[in-house]
């Protein structure tokens, strides 16, 4: 018999891997984005560093926490968090600390945390614990499983809703968009995409022109230079940024828009940074990493040993490498401005502790799908599985 030979001992190696290289990158991009900001408004071109440094301990920890708990646990906790979640985004619309207009922050000691960071990944658990209920019923029946469902997602409704009402608009896309769209890839069927995204979309775009700021930028997405020094600005900026980088980049250091060209150069709009300092081939190692990663990750989804851990794992996977391709779109004038952050690479405490939680809950997945081979009610044929979600329908 031949010896297959491969170049990973686990599945979880090259994610561990591919986490390290974004994190070691984005570290030197928060520092090379901020320290102009910082010197000028901290005397210390090391502040945003410093406490970047601090929260990627903190992630680092939430990460080895999560990887070890078993994530079959958490459905029992998934009520406790939720409840905890929005206590703390009902907190936030009194108590919080209002930055660039938006009331979003909250303040404990020396640290300032967004609870609507928070919400996004209890939001992925509780669209999982849903969508699971229903795939693993043989006969669902609306009338008699439908509170394991609505229950569910109306918590998340609710969650969005307090999120909006910060506001945050793209936050709360977020927050109801990934579960929204982990049911409508589990349990739909593709011929009713047709009606339910344009709806979706058309819902989203109607909530985002009631504000007269959110209409403007829908304005300057399609034409930035039509108003290049005021609305369009950032967006001007960006593609600025991004086009001057050419071929090989300026070079660590020497990118010229984060001298206050470029407005929240080392969060949102890093990656427009890194892209003038390394240019081509540097934006094409990032989209490199992020493809191999979510490949990696689709094998854990796939060989999960349970029906939860595979939605769970999946609706991970649309969290962070979505909010990966909305940031990198937003970015790139493909999308209007957004308050997305780039995963791993952005700076934002709560940002990456949240994707470093459930990137451990995603390599936890990995480690119990090879300690238990899969379960006999999961390993079941595709038609029968078919019939499950045929009766939801």
């Amino acid at each position: 018999m031949r010896t297959r030979y491969t170049l990973f001992k686990s599945e979880t190696e090259p994610i561990v891997i591919i986490m390290v290289i974004l994190l070691v990158t984005g570290t030197i991009n928060v520092f090379s984005s901020s320290y102009v900001l910082a010197a000028m408004n901290y005397e210390n071109p090391y502040y945003f560093l410093q406490r970047h440094l601090q929260w990627l301990l903190i992630g680092v920890v939430a990460c080895w926490l999560c990887r070890r708990m078993n994530y079959q646990r958490m459905r029992g906790l998934m009520f406790v968090g939720m409840g905890i979640t929005v206590f703390l985004l009902i907190a936030v619309l009194f108590v919080g600390t209002t930055v660039n207009g938006a009331q979003r922050w909250l303040d404990i000691g020396p640290l300032r945390f967004q609870p609507a960071e928070f919400a996004k990944l209890m939001a992925v658990l509780m669209g999982a614990f849903s969508i699971s209920a229903v795939l693993s019923k043989e006969h669902f029946r609306l009338d008699r499983d439908g509170g394991r469902v609505f229950t569910p997602f109306g918590s998340i409704l609710v969650m969005a809703f307090l999120v909006y009402r910060e506001p945050d608009f793209g936050t709360a896309c977020i927050v109801f968009g990934v579960p929204l769209l982990m049911a409508l890839v589990l349990l739909v069927p593709p011929r009713r995409w047709f009606w339910i995204v344009p709806l979706t979309v058309g819902v989203a775009f109607a909530l985002g022109t009631l504000q007269p700021y959110r209409m403007k930028r829908i304005e300057v997405w399609f034409d930035p230079w039509s108003d290049a020094r005021d609305a369009g600005y950032q967006m001007v900026q960006s593609l600025s940024t991004i086009g001057s980088g050419g071929i090989f980049g300026m070079g660590f250091g020497d990118g010229v828009s984060k001298y206050e060209y470029l407005p929240e150069a080392h969060t949102d709009f890093a990656f427009a940074i890194f892209s003038q300092e390394h240019g081509f081939f540097g934006v094409l190692l990032i989209f490199f990493l992020f493809a191999v990663l979510l490949i990696t990750c689709m094998r854990v989804a796939a060989r999960a040993k349970d029906t939860f851990g595979q939605v769970l794992a999946l609706g991970i996977i649309f969290l962070v490498l979505g909010q990966a391709l909305a940031n990198l779109a937003m970015v790139a004038g493909l999308l209007p401005v957004v308050g997305v952050p780039l995963p791993f690479i952005s700076y934002g405490g709560s940002s990456l502790i949240v994707t470093m939680a459930g990137m451990g809950m995603l390599l936890g997945i990995a480690d119990r799908s090879r300690e238990t081979p899969p379960q006999k009610k999961d390993a079941e044929e595709p038609e029968k599985r078919r019939s499950r979600i045929h009766v939801v329908r």
